[in-house]
């Protein structure tokens, strides 16, 4: 797809379609008065019918319109005027989308100010509609024998803007945009990824891959070489696997080497079956999606080489399959991890924050300016939050206040809970330093206070994906969030520091 950034209005203009908008009431936008006016008020006729009234996500297509240069006009219901918000923008770029894919139009025109969001300028405006066009366009069928034929006429987008301005910004935000869109597509194509296909060593494969083709410099860690670190949490989750254990370094290094990184911490769970708490076994298939934080740290690092952001991120993997198996791990084992910690394992199914603890500690080597884990890990968050939203938590609130703002920024939202002393209490264990679980109360709480006893050295924030790295249900598959959060959150240390 490609897309180009034009200053102009509607009559000047030629192409397959034009957009434009049509609010409550049938009325017009700016740019619908233009084409209105030329036409000598032939939107206004055919909108005097009936056939629309301008309610949200409702569309009408016209043919032949007479004196205009497109062959097509395409009328997008935009809700009420008063209400018009983020979510109605985005609904209407859907409705947009999902209608130019049924027809045969090659190319679309759109205005952005036909979309009068006052507190978002015309380069967030660029960003969404090519965020949102790539997940449209966005197709998983690698894996079947006879891919569905879903052909997509569409190759063009034409955004005009009204201040030559804005030209820079909104051809720069095209760019970082298709950046974070290449970043969402990897992560989901690792998440979708059947998990006999996707295991520790194809996730290592991968970011051997990533690293020739972006200049970027990897090491691999073997199960001998966490034995020699002491990585006792991390191996107890893989011991009852077949599939050797790996834990991924990849370094980004667009800035001075003096400058201290931000390092990325990704689950890597390719399949988890509860271990000896086994799961049940509905949905269980959807547990390929438990490496979802190890796919946004992938698709985050491969965004930010593409746009060669002027920071330094080193992203960590800790790579494992949580196997039922007579070496399995059993609950009530107590294990040492890196730090020297001792854990009591109460339940095996909390596997995530077990080797998440041991990459976290890993982290320390970097002098990391920020360390930043994110994980699927607590079923909690989803009763907690839903499918929308992502939890936060942090040992440091001018970073949770970053993380906030880069997902509002980035329509990817998060929400932040708290890390109060109260919590640890629950994680005392009669027979080690600490129970890696702290029972039903509080659970995505008590699960980033686990994380947090290994994070005393620097900066720190827990970004809980359980809801939000995959849909369930008909449109199952991976979302290719927080890759958006992420990468925002990077072109903002980029730009600011801080």
């Amino acid at each position: 797809m490609d897309f180009a950034i034009k200053v102009g209005t509607p009559e000047k203009q030629r192409g397959a379609c034009v957009v434009v908008g049509i609010f409550e009431s049938r009325k017009l936008t700016d740019s619908a008065k233009i084409l209105d006016k030329v036409t000598q008020g032939y939107i206004k006729n055919i909108l005097a019918l009936g056939d629309m009234d301008g309610k949200a996500s409702t569309s009408l297509l016209l043919h032949n319109v007479p004196d205009t240069l497109f062959k097509r006009v395409l009328l997008i219901g935009l809700g009420k005027e008063s209400e018009f918000k983020e979510k109605t923008f985005l609904s209407a770029v859907n409705t947009t989308l999902n209608t130019l894919q049924k027809t045969a139009v090659t190319d679309a025109t759109l205005f952005l100010s036909d979309f009068p969001i006052k507190e978002q300028a015309s380069h967030w405006k660029v960003s969404q509609i090519v965020i949102a066009t790539s997940n449209s366009n966005y197709r998983f069928d690698q894996l079947k024998s006879k891919p569905e034929n879903s052909p997509r006429s569409l190759r063009k987008l034409v955004l005009c803007i009204d201040n030559r301005t804005e030209l820079a910004a909104c051809e720069e935000s095209v760019q970082q945009s298709l950046a974070i869109a290449h970043g969402m597509n990897l992560a989901k194509d690792l998440g979708n990824l059947a998990p006999n296909i996707c295991t520790p060593t194809y996730l290592a494969k991968q970011a051997k891959d990533l690293a020739k083709s972006h200049k970027l410099k990897t090491s691999v860690l073997e199960e001998k070489d966490m034995e020699k670190l002491g990585m006792g949490s991390l191996l107890a989750v893989t011991r009852g696997s077949e599939q050797p254990a790996k834990l991924i370094v990849l370094e980004y290094q667009g800035s001075g080497k003096k400058e201290n990184p931000i390092v990325l911490v990704g689950k890597g769970v390719t399949f988890d079956t509860g271990g000896i708490s086994l799961k049940p076994a509905a949905e269980m298939d959807e547990m390929k999606f438990d490496m979802s934080g190890a796919g946004s740290v992938l698709g985050t690092l491969l965004a930010v080489a593409e746009m060669k952001l002027p920071i330094n991120v080193v992203g960590i993997i800790p790579a494992t399959e949580n196997m039922p198996g007579g070496r399995a791990t059993k609950p009530g084992d107590v294990v040492t991890s890196m730090s020297g910690q001792t854990i009591e394992i109460l339940n095996t199914d909390a596997e995530g924050r077990l080797i998440l603890c041991d990459a976290l500690t890993y982290a320390e080597r970097y002098n990391p300016k920020v360390v930043i884990d994110i994980a699927t890990l607590t079923g909690a968050c989803v009763i907690a939050l839903g499918n929308f939203t992502t939890g936060l938590i942090s040992n440091d609130d001018k970073l949770a206040q970053a993380l906030l703002a880069a997902g509002e920024q980035a329509i990817d939202r998060a929400w932040q809970l708290p890390l109060w002393d109260e919590y640890q209490d629950l994680l005392k264990s009669n027979f080690a330093d600490i129970a890696n679980i702290g029972g039903r109360a509080a659970g995505t709480i008590t699960a980033a206070c686990f994380l947090s006893r290994f994070t005393k050295k620097y900066r720190w924030a827990h970004l809980d994906i359980a809801g939000t790295a995959w849909k369930s249900g008909k449109e199952k598959g991976s979302t290719g969030r927080p890759v958006p959060l992420l990468t925002q959150f990077l072109i903002t240390q980029a730009k600011t520091g801080n």
